[in-house]
């Protein structure tokens, strides 16, 4: 971590110096090279990842936006690890848990109908925008924070809708209220009716947004 943040060298070598240990303990611990950058990085993910359930789902989808800018700036070198290794074709198994862990945060929106897309399509495209202002920011000589709150504010209006008294219900959000809620409490269905509702529900949400768009026609 010393040598990530100082800009040092992160060699074998240079981390056994530093630790005091010889290469052999290690590879003990780590199995390799690689292995030690692996649990670095996990290291540096669970810094930012854990935001406790509020009750309020657009609060927590900010604060954990928010506190993800807030890492990668104060810890590029770790977020670099983290999220400067893509691979085509390969997705990142450190930081698939906070992927998973996002659209949770959506579920428990759609429970509450403020969902305009499915949990994970909502979650692809915030993910995806926070990662990209990040790295924006960090390359700048004067980071920018209201560039990365009106990207926000604009991921989160793509995906998301208040529900007031006067927002009326359309089929697509009803189904992905029902999905969700389902998913929280099966009662007694069976795994196969569960996964027959959630393709049945599934399917009529993608179908209306599409309807919605003039994509299809009845």
């Amino acid at each position: 971590m010393e040598l990530l943040e100082s800009g040092g060298t992160v060699s074998t070598r240079a981390v056994c110096e530093r630790a005091g240990v010889q290469a052999p303990t290690l590879y003990h611990h780590f199995g390799s090279k690689q292995g030690l950058i692996d649990a670095v990085a996990n290291h540096g993910f669970t810094q930012y990842t854990a935001v406790e359930d509020s009750g309020d789902p657009l609060h927590d989808l900010r604060e954990g936006w928010d506190r993800h800018v807030r890492f990668g700036l104060e810890h590029p070198s770790f977020y670099g690890l983290l999220y400067g290794r893509a691979e085509p074709g390969k997705p990142c198994a450190v930081t698939a848990p906070a992927h998973a862990a996002l659209r949770d945060r959506f579920i428990a929106a759609a429970t509450q109908g403020m969902l305009k897309v499915p949990a994970a399509d909502a979650a692809e495209q915030l993910f995806a925008a926070n990662i990209g202002v990040t790295l924006t920011l960090i390359s700048q000589p004067e980071p920018d924070f209201m560039l990365s709150e009106r990207v926000r504010e604009a991921a989160l209006a793509g995906v998301l809708h208040t529900p007031t008294t006067d927002t009326p219900t359309t089929r697509a959000s009803a189904a992905m209220t029902l999905r969700a809620l389902v998913g929280n409490d099966p009662a007694d269905l069976t795994p196969g009716e569960r996964a027959l509702l959630d393709e049945l529900l599934d399917r009529l949400a993608v179908l209306s947004r599409e309807v919605g768009r003039g994509g299809v026609t009845s």
